[in-house]
Formats: structure tokens, C-alpha cells, sequence
């Protein structure tokens, strides 16, 4: 027997319904495969959101290192913001911390940091890769320049 509502028909409704069934320890209804699925998404989800937010401050350091005359309240709070949130994030998902530790995460983080800055900025002379340490980036008394 499996579960009564389809995850390809209405997925909240189908959490619903698994969680429900876990909890009975109805496990011969449970639909493992989609389970699984959803579970390997939620650490999907909290690495997108890692990238994101180091991606966001890091663009808003590049600006602020390449337009001191623009600097301004907004962008201190956004640096703040971003910090506070990858801080969060780090103390409560301790398992994506070595990715501050990657290369190629901080190449593809850099590229999306460089790319946002470059659209809000319209510059393009960007260093190749992140010149700062993460130290530094999540340093809440230190900018750039």
C-alpha cells in the first residue's frame, strides 16, 4: 500500500500526509523514495542559501571597495545583514562550514558576487578570484578600502 496523496499532485499536502505517517510509525506507507528526495533538498537548500548570502556580501564589499564615493548607510546594512545571516546559518548548519574551506565553492560564489556587482554597477575590472580571506569577510568591524 502507498501513500494516498500523490507528491507529484500536491507536494504540501503530500508532506503532510508523510509526516503524519512517520509519526503513527506507519512506515510500510511511507513513499521513501520521494522522502529521500525532499530530504536531500533541505541541504540543498541551506547550501543555496550559504552561496547566496556570501555572494550578496561580497558584491556589496566589491562595491564598496570600488565606489567609496557612493558608500553609504544602505550597503552597511545590507554587509551587516549578510554577515549576521551567514553567521546563523553557519552555528545552526555547523556541517557547511568546510565549504569556507573549498576552492571551487569560493570560485563560484566569487563568480556570482562579481556578476551581481558588475550589474549594479556596470564595472567589470574584477579581481579574478576573492582577494580577501573568509576571515575577513565575515570580520563584522572589517571592509575593504
Amino acid at each position: 500500500m502507498t501513500s494516498a496523496v500523490r507528491y507529484e499532485e500536491d507536494v504540501v499536502a503530500w508532506s503532510t500526509e508523510q509526516a503524519r505517517l512517520l509519526r503513527e510509525g506507519r512506515f510500510d506507507l511511507l513513499d521513501i523514495a520521494h522522502l529521500a528526495e525532499e530530504i536531500e533538498d533541505v541541504g540543498k537548500s541551506e547550501q543555496r542559501e550559504l552561496v547566496n548570502r556570501m555572494a550578496v556580501l561580497l558584491a556589496h564589499l566589491l562595491k564598496w571597495q570600488c565606489q567609496p564615493g557612493r558608500r553609504g548607510a544602505s550597503w552597511q546594512v545590507t554587509i551587516r545583514n549578510q554577515r549576521r545571516g551567514i553567521a546563523r546559518r553557519l552555528t545552526e548548519t555547523p556541517s557547511l562550514r568546510p565549504k569556507l574551506n573549498e576552492p571551487a565553492w569560493w570560485a563560484g560564489v566569487w563568480d556570482d558576487a562579481t556578476a551581481q556587482a558588475a550589474d549594479e554597477t556596470g564595472l567589470a575590472d574584477f579581481p579574478d578570484s576573492c582577494p580577501w580571506s573568509a576571515d575577513q569577510i565575515l570580520d563584522s568591524g572589517w571592509l575593504p578600502g
